[in-house]
């Protein structure tokens, strides 16, 4: 093995499903049950067992921060606790080097009848922070919880987001080599969420290692540099984040959208073309796009307006424009006809994955012909490395000191 901070080779990971005994009497059958039963072959599984991992290998590098996403029930969590040695393998091996700090709950540990502030020292002793480095940074995990006025409440009067802010606040001032990130931003508001991720950030850049799970592909593609995808315990892709998430919320689509078809119309053909050619999927930031789109009615359609939709990662609308809100009127289809409208853009999008999608609405009386929001992905990379949603082609002007005293004078005068 090299110098990673984290190396996990060939883990497997199985539990067993169904029977538990709470009495004697339950539990004396199932024992001879067992003995008499002959047992599994090696790499076999018993009667109710199932693996949760299967042959997962990866590696952090110091400094690394690898995104796990997947699946519920797909193995992540119980990859984490492999890792924080709550768990151990059934085969494989992993090694981790340095201090290990994992939070899978941050509000574990808290005692609801202390304060806040007795919680942050007795949080961080369990959490491996002696009393003088605790005095040391409490004003600082204060202010980054944000929850000041309530440092002196007892805990239990606290609602689930202040438990998180204040878990979180401590956890974020460890100084391990190695930190595991289990799903604990759910429970924050979208600002303090954003800075989990801005902490996080600045952890990794002291060269500590991260290993984050999370189901909010947008914080994972922000923070981290690799991905792992995970489908029920195995690995199912490895990689460049945005190649990672972007073949994850393609299957996942593909999986639970409807087909590009209904009563009223059917998807006969999406182009979409860039500067490099047709049929393109991948765009850089500020790119043009075309995109066409034909339609077959297989019912009459009238006054029909074509409308096109882009979500991005977590489903959230980024833009909707329609043939008639762009100076188009709407048009009679009879069945059988066919319906070809063109779109043309500058993708102005930061680097993400987002979903093309594809409506069919008869304005008059709000109806929709047809509608699908995942018609095909869209996987977009920045050209300036800059954050956010949109591209904005901001170009800096100017940058430079000035001299306050001639600056006075030079008004005056």
């Amino acid at each position: 093995m090299g110098r990673a901070s984290v190396e996990v080779d060939q883990i497997w990971k199985k539990f067993h499903r169904g029977e538990f005994h709470d009495s004697l009497r339950d539990l004396i059958p199932a024992v001879a049950r067992r003995l008499m039963r002959r047992g599994p072959r090696p790499g076999e599984l018993a009667t109710g067992d199932f693996w949760a991992l299967r042959d997962v290998s990866f590696a952090v590098e110091p400094g690394e921060s690898l995104g796990i996403i997947g699946p519920n029930g797909s193995g992540k969590s119980t990859l984490l606790k492999v890792l924080s040695r709550i768990l151990r393998p059934n085969r494989g091996r992993f090694e981790v080097r340095g201090k290990l700090r994992a939070l899978i709950e941050v509000a574990a540990g808290f005692h609801a009848d202390l304060t806040g502030r007795e919680n942050i020292f007795l949080n961080g002793a369990i959490l491996g922070m002696r009393k003088a480095e605790i005095d040391r940074k409490f004003d600082d995990i204060v202010a980054f919880s944000g929850i000041e006025p309530f440092i002196d409440t007892p805990v239990k009067r606290y609602s689930s987001g202040m438990q998180a802010r204040l878990g979180f606040a401590v956890a974020a001032h460890l100084e391990p080599d190695v930190l595991l990130v289990d799903e604990v931003l759910a429970v924050g508001d979208a600002v303090f969420q954003e800075k989990c991720l801005e902490r996080m950030q600045e952890i990794a850049q002291q060269g500590t290692a991260i290993i984050f799970i999370s189901h909010d592909l947008q914080a994972v593609s922000s923070l981290c540099q690799k991905c792992l995808l995970l489908r029920q315990g195995q690995r199912a892709a490895y990689g460049a984040t945005a190649d990672v998430v972007a073949q994850y919320t393609t299957q996942c689509h593909e999986e639970h959208d409807r087909p590009a078809e209904n009563a009223h119309c059917r998807i006969v053909r999406t182009s979409v073309s860039g500067p490099s050619g047709g049929n393109q999927m991948t765009f850089r930031s500020g790119d043009p796009a075309r995109i066409e789109i034909e339609i077959e009615a297989r019912r009459d359609l009238q006054q029909a307006s074509v409308e096109l939709y882009l979500h991005d990662g977590s489903n959230q609308l980024v833009f909707r424009a329609s043939t008639l809100q762009l100076g188009i009127a709407p048009c009679d289809v009879a069945a059988g006809e066919r319906l070809v409208a063109a779109f043309d853009m500058n993708v102005n999008l930061q680097a993400g994955v987002f979903g093309l999608g594809i409506g069919v609405r008869r304005i008059e009386h709000a109806l929709n012909y047809f509608h699908q929001a995942w018609l095909m992905p869209w996987q977009i990379t920045s050209v300036d490395g800059a954050s956010g949603v949109c591209f904005m082609n901001c170009q800096a002007t100017s940058c430079e000191t000035i001299q306050l005293g001639a600056a006075r004078s030079g008004a005056v005068s």
